[in-house]
């Protein structure tokens, strides 16, 4: 399935034409916006895959409302369009965290590429983000549970071993993770 984008230009020309160009590629635009305040909260409804974004907009400029999409991770990538090809835009979009930078005008032949790249990009970012969050809950909860087999060593006067498996048999008969469980022996230890 192709993904779905939403299109931001304060022309309205631009948007068509750009709605148009990803339309018949197969793309699924699922919103439009003529600044960038509109290209937020479209994005904070519809959760678009990509969001492409004119720089020089009303009300939000695209650099402003591309820091907060990235921010709150409200799409998964984002593409700036823009007829400024200044370093200084350059620089606020590298800083920002864009996927890419498209100098109008725009045609298929350098937007498709584009888009591609930067929601592959914008997948393999996501996905790094869960494997990291994963690890970290594994170490909290490994934490846990040395620290509750250490209270149960003393207590208990049991093994390493011994703590471990009284810490899993408990998990299997409360139907709960060992780390909860750890985290009950470590709070019924604190006076």
């Amino acid at each position: 399935m192709k993904c779905r984008i939403v299109v931001t230009d304060d022309e309205l020309i631009t948007r068509m034409d750009l709605s148009e160009i990803l339309k018949e590629e197969g793309y699924d635009v699922v919103g439009q916006a003529s600044d960038g305040f509109d290209a937020v909260e479209l994005c904070r409804k519809l959760r678009p895959d990509l969001v492409l974004m004119d720089v020089k907009m009303p009300i939000l400029d695209g650099i402003k409302a591309s820091r907060v999409i990235i921010k709150e991770e409200l799409a998964l990538s984002v593409v700036l369009l823009t007829a400024y090809s200044g370093i200084e835009f350059l620089e606020q979009a590298k800083e920002v965290g864009v996927m890419g930078y498209i100098v109008k005008p725009v045609s298929s032949q350098n937007l498709i590429p584009t888009i591609e790249i930067a929601v592959a990009k914008g997948k393999l970012i996501k996905k790094i983000k869960e494997d990291a969050e994963k690890l970290k809950d594994q170490l909290e909860a490994r934490k846990s549970i040395d620290r509750a087999k250490g209270i149960l060593m003393d207590k208990d006067k049991i093994s390493d071993n011994e703590a471990y498996n009284l810490i899993r048999k408990l998990s299997m008969e409360k139907h709960a993770s060992m780390k909860n469980i750890a985290n009950a022996i470590i709070m019924n230890h604190v006076e």
